[in-house]
């Protein structure tokens, strides 16, 4: 952790400053990024988690398109689903992509577009908080992909929060860097192996999905333990590290 940073607002002896417990409790509810469906107050090991992976035929989520979504359910840290899906982006998958994950266009042919293949999608991400390894990458293919779907698909009922674009997706990129301050890596593999946890298939989506939400657990030790203080601390930390990479660009 950075110095003078903790995760359960304590002295760095573990005992709370007086009526700090009170000014955390009225502080987490005012969080950003909360889902209205769960109280700020509820252990998020509670809440149901959808660990969401793409592979796509690029970076940029406004010219580029999904082609894999693997999507990994758990509850208090088991798989309860595991489901993988090829999606047919309409447009030609790029060498460099290719490259990185093996998906071929023949491989796609015959395999429904994300607007066909969205009822499914939606069942699947009802009722979970969203979760995802480096999340706004996700997070923004996956809100890209939806904005398509405008006037396509009627969908009645609220949205599950993933697809809700202020709701906050938990990440556990963000904690490895703050908790394996001595690993020379965090890429998902490499925490995976500090961790003994298996990766499957590393850059197809249930694979990396499903490692994601172990990894998730095997930090939950480290971090906060209810809903509005993990929300609240991610994004203090994940704002810290974008300004410790701008720093370092520019050096």
């Amino acid at each position: 952790m950075r110095p003078g940073t903790d995760v359960c607002g304590c002295f760095p002896t573990g005992r709370h400053y007086p009526g700090i417990a009170d000014r955390i409790a009225r502080a987490i509810q005012q969080v950003e990024g909360l889902c209205d469906d769960w109280g700020a107050g509820r252990p998020w090991m509670d809440i149901p988690i959808a660990v969401i992976d793409f592979e796509t035929t690029g970076t940029d989520p406004e010219k580029d398109r999904v082609i894999e979504m693997g999507i990994v359910c758990f509850e208090k840290g088991k798989v309860t689903r595991r489901e993988s899906l090829l999606i047919h982006p309409t447009i030609p998958i790029p060498a460099e992509a290719r490259a990185v994950h093996g998906i071929t266009d023949e491989e796609l042919e015959g395999a429904p577009t994300f607007v066909e293949a969205l009822p499914h999608v939606l069942e699947l991400l009802a009722g979970h908080l969203p979760c995802a390894y480096n999340a706004e990458f996700d997070r923004r293919f996956l809100l890209a992909e939806f904005a398509r779907t405008e006037g396509q698909i009627r969908i009645e009922g609220a949205l599950p929060p993933a697809l809700r674009a202020e709701v906050q997706w938990v990440d556990p990129l963000v904690w490895a860097r703050e908790v394996l301050k001595d690993q020379k890596s965090r890429k998902l593999a490499d925490v995976a192996a500090h961790f003994g946890i298996p990766l499957e298939q590393a850059h197809r989506a249930a694979g990396d999905a499903e490692a994601t939400g172990h990894v998730l657990f095997a930090l939950s030790a480290q971090m906060p333990g209810v809903y509005g203080e993990l929300v609240r601390l991610q994004t203090r930390y994940s704002a810290f590290q974008e300004a410790d990479f701008q720093r370092w660009k520019r050096r």
